[in-house]
């Protein structure tokens, strides 16, 4: 006779309630991993975005970079774009070490390589959201606004910023994971993306012939525009746009999900 099914046992779960379970089970993995395995790990995070912001202050007196900002305060302008920016670069960089650092969940069959990295994403999204709000809240107890005057859309491309860095993460993954090399260049291009993305100095002085060549970096768009949503009156660099922002954005997502399907038992072999 054939016995009933329960109703709470895994064979009666759907396939969406399965990834569910995973990513939860993943999700508070990594959390813990993240915040609570290393002492200084949210000291660090708070650190270094307040280091550099210190650090351009200082420099600031010596170029008056502050006169370079039509219509917002340069602290605020330039935290701003360093949050963006930390957004998009740890959504790559987290990325590059996710799937060996899980590889040995793969033997369960509802573990794929692309589960840890989309986990990966969500958290360093949550923690980074969390860190810009503890900035905007300690701004304000030090006297300085920065309140976005235009708040639908200051989320809007804050989360435009996040997808931003999830494509291009689902690239790393796949790419540093097969090919380690990839993690090195990445990392040594990370200093100088944050100089020519706009994050520290207003790139509307600039000469026109140079500014079109940096303009093909999509994070001078999506933190101009995350600026905009802040600052009212603000002026965009010349040739801003957030249809070539979301070109590459979606198709990044759209190459990088595709390489996670080709390459998906590569990756688990590794």
């Amino acid at each position: 006779m054939t016995q009933p099914t329960n109703p709470g046992t895994s064979a009666s779960r759907t396939p969406w309630q399965v990834t569910r379970s995973v990513w939860y089970a993943m999700f508070m993995r990594e959390a813990i991993s993240r915040t609570m395995a290393d002492r200084m790990g949210w000291f660090w995070m708070i650190a270094e975005p307040m280091a550099f912001t210190l650090l351009m202050v200082g420099i600031r007196s010596f170029l008056s970079g502050d006169r370079l900002v039509v219509n917002a305060e340069f602290i605020p302008w330039m935290i701003t774009g360093l949050m963006g920016f930390f957004l998009i670069r740890e959504g790559m960089m987290r990325a590059l070490g996710a799937v060996n650092a899980n590889s040995a969940l793969f033997a369960y069959r509802q573990v794929q390589p692309v589960d840890p990295v989309l986990v990966r994403n969500v958290l360093e999204g949550l923690l980074r959201t969390f860190i810009f709000l503890l900035f905007i809240v300690g701004a304000l107890m030090l006297g300085t606004d920065m309140v976005p005057d235009n708040g639908i859309r200051a989320m809007f491309w804050w989360l435009s910023l996040w997808g931003l860095g999830l494509g291009v993460g689902l690239i790393t993954s796949v790419a540093g994971t097969l090919v380690p090399e990839v993690g090195t260049v990445l990392r040594m291009i990370t200093m100088p993306l944050l100089i020519i993305s706009g994050v520290v100095f207003p790139l509307n002085n600039l000469p026109h012939w140079l500014l079109e060549y940096l303009m093909v970096n999509p994070i001078v768009h999506g933190l101009e525009l995350l600026r905009a949503s802040f600052f009212e009156g603000y002026q965009v660099v010349n040739g801003t746009s957030a249809t070539y922002f979301w070109m590459f954005t979606l198709a990044s997502l759209a190459i990088g999900l595709l390489m996670h399907v080709r390459f998906k038992e590569r990756l688990k072999a590794k």
